[in-house]
């Protein structure tokens, strides 16, 4: 019998079709609410982690996990078999049991996927080796202070609590991947600023580390009386703004006064990217994108994260018809399957511009803290 991972058992469930997937998956219990259903039917959602993704499953009262489920202690470590499949409502099981884990598979458990470690790990480095190349003083420098102060809490939160990037360190994920797509722009609309899109897009976010943050042993993320009542983008601005005020006070601000542009406008113009993100009203921003940066940073953003939608969709949405496969939520439809490069079109984008290899040329410092 197999044994995956949460993001491994959508995959193989969501090639398979209709098809039963017999496997194992170890998680971490997230929550687990009674609700009912219009007719009054009681139910259990419960929602389980790990380190590649999540995923909930209703229990109905008929069946023994209904009680012995609601009787487990949140943050309960277990290993679930059963027969998998999967729709647009995401992963079922109509057999399953499970029992809890022991103390040596808790620890394994807790070390994380390897490949997710990877992955977050090159990341890191990306990040460091972006913000490490930030020639404006005053920018690097908070660059250099916010690692300082949250750079381990940094690297175990998500850039979401579902939809995209929800995962443990799915904020380095994000946040180095928009830095990969922001220098691209760069090289092709030249008059942007490179060093406050960077800085932008490093803390665009930083007010998800009390919104989606991870406790240091394990894959739930907890709710954050902070997070809940003021949200991550006036957190943001609160940090940065802090940051800013501190770093004014050091001793080597006092060389800052004569810089142009001055240091009144550097920090409006990065609070701004923070502010205007969400790119409009109904979507959370406080104002509306207003400079060349703020623009670029709001598309770069909702690219990446819409990308990383359809890659989880086409990874495990169930196919309908060849080259179709069912529409996954929040995305708009159906996916049809993308178009296969022609030829050896993979190689050709490394020779457009020196500038799009940018990262290759900057040196940073390298990764010295564990993910997970």
């Amino acid at each position: 019998m197999a044994h995956l991972s949460i993001q491994q058992l959508k995959e193989t469930t969501g090639a398979s079709g209709s098809t039963a997937i017999t496997a194992t998956v170890d998680a971490q219990l997230q929550q687990s609410t009674v609700k009912t259903t219009k007719s009054g039917k009681p139910y259990l959602q419960v929602s389980f982690a790990d380190a590649t993704d999540q995923f909930s499953l209703k229990i109905w009262d008929n069946l023994p996990q209904f009680e012995t489920i609601k009787q487990l202690a949140t943050e309960s470590f277990i290993r679930i078999e059963g027969d998998w499949t999967q729709n647009q409502y995401g992963l079922e099981a109509p057999r399953w049991q499970y029992r809890l884990l022991n103390q040596g598979e808790i620890q394994d458990f807790l070390l994380g996927d390897s490949e997710t470690k990877e992955i977050q790990a090159r990341d890191w480095q990306t990040i460091s080796n972006y913000t490490a190349g930030i020639k404006d003083p005053r920018l690097n420098a908070l660059c250099v202070l916010f690692f300082k102060g949250y750079q381990e809490q940094f690297l175990r939160t998500a850039a979401a609590r579902k939809n995209h990037h929800a995962r443990r360190g799915g904020l380095v994920e994000h946040v180095a991947q928009m830095m990969r797509s922001a220098t691209a722009i760069c090289s092709v609309y030249t008059d942007l600023n490179h060093d406050l899109l960077i800085a932008g897009v490093l803390f665009h976010d930083c007010g998800k580390l009390w919104e989606n943050t991870y406790p240091e042993n394990g894959f739930i993320q907890p709710f954050d009386i902070e997070g809940e009542m003021l949200g991550h983008i006036p957190l943001g601005l609160t940090l940065v703004n802090d940051l800013w005020q501190e770093l004014l006070q050091t001793n080597k601000a006092a060389s800052w006064d004569e810089l142009s542009p001055s240091n009144a406008d550097v920090r409006i113009h990065l609070l701004h990217l923070i502010a205007a993100h969400h790119g409009t009203y109904e979507f959370g921003s406080p104002t509306l994108p207003r400079t060349p940066e703020a623009h670029a940073l709001h598309h770069v953003d909702n690219l990446d994260a819409k990308y990383e939608m359809l890659k989880q969709a086409y990874r495990n949405a169930p196919e309908l018809a060849p080259g179709i496969q069912e529409k996954q939520f929040p995305l708009p439809a159906n996916l049809v399957r993308p178009l296969e490069k022609f030829g050896a079109d993979d190689e050709i984008h490394s020779d457009i511009d020196p500038a799009l290899n940018i990262e290759n040329e900057l040196q940073g410092k390298p990764f010295d803290g564990e993910l997970f």
